[in-house]
């Protein structure tokens, strides 16, 4: 074992994927659900991005945030699952120390980005029923590069401290994750130093994220809400219930099981294999569902589909 990471050895060594602790005999067998999935999303979410571009009347500041809504799926499938199937299939175990970090990063940063487009998305829904006569003209191509390029940066600043943090440690024990990608706390308990620092930011961090994030995202809701209620008939109240009805369930996807792996991880006494599953699932069940929602539920992504399959 090792004392501390150098440069040769951050490049050279490796940490051992477990995959799913106490399944590894199911491994075969779990992949069939995950390669559905990693299908549906591999199709699903680049297809939308093509009906959102090719369909000029979907050109408006909802699609443009359900674009880098996909495009964040798309990435994020990509970073773990490939791995888990090389775990599942080949038995493939191996990842450098650098691989393992570079996922660690995308993973936390891509999750966070999602987050954040949730939040912004929020903000679209309370403009457009809320402030419908200044939607267009508030949320201008401009400000939505803005506020997508901010929650990159936003992202970005906070999760390279977590990764760099936790490359520093030293792993002079087991180099075992009992998991099937390289989640930050599975890899900071392998460390044979202090990881106080490293535990409280990390807990720190996705504490500001979802408390900012889900604030902001219940504050508008209740502004809708308060909107909506407000109006005169049944119908345009469904109609406008309806707008954020595809949003409320991807909010309600993301955040409970994201929370759910959160919390079991810190708090413990569950079974490691369901703790992985779960974690496995907030990472690609979004990915998977966010296209079916919105394209079964959205009207105008249901007629572009239609048009552009000749349909």
């Amino acid at each position: 074992m090792m004392a501390s990471i150098n440069v040769s050895s951050f490049f050279t060594s490796v940490f051992i994927l477990e995959g799913i602790p106490g399944l590894e005999s199911s491994h075969v067998w779990l992949s069939i659900p995950l390669f559905i999935m990693y299908i549906l999303a591999l199709w699903g979410n680049p297809l939308m991005l093509l009906l959102i571009m090719m369909e000029p009347r979907l050109h408006n500041p909802m699609y443009y945030f359900l674009c880098t809504l996909f495009l964040t799926d798309i990435i994020l499938s990509q970073c773990i699952v490939p791995k888990m199937f090389c775990i599942f299939w080949f038995n493939q175990k191996e990842i450098t120390f650098f691989s393992c970090f570079l996922q660690m990063f995308f993973v936390h940063c891509i999750s966070s980005i999602e987050s954040g487009i949730l939040m912004a998305m929020a903000f679209d829904r309370y403009m457009a029923i809320c402030n419908p006569l200044h939607y267009v003209s508030a949320l201008t191509n401009t400000l939505i590069v803005k506020i997508v390029t901010g929650l990159v940066i936003r992202s970005t600043v906070i999760v390279i401290p977590l990764s760099w943090m936790t490359s520093r440690l030293q792993y002079c024990q087991s180099h075992l994750i009992p998991h099937s990608y390289c989640d930050h706390m599975a890899v900071v308990k392998l460390a044979c130093t202090d990881i106080t620092l490293d535990s409280v930011y990390g807990l720190t961090v996705v504490s500001i994220v979802i408390v900012f994030d889900l604030s902001c995202i219940a504050m508008s809701y209740v502004l809708i809400v308060r909107a909506i209620l407000r109006l005169s008939t049944k119908k345009a109240m469904r109609k406008a219930f309806g707008t954020c009805s595809s949003h409320i369930c991807i909010i309600l996807l993301l955040y409970t099981l994201g929370l759910f792996s959160f919390v079991t991880y810190r708090i413990g006494h569950i079974s490691p294999y369901i703790h992985v599953i779960m974690a496995n699932l907030y990472l690609i069940i979004p990915p998977t569902l966010n296209p079916i929602i919105y394209g079964v539920r959205t009207k105008e992504i249901r007629t572009a589909a239609l048009r552009f399959f000749h349909l």
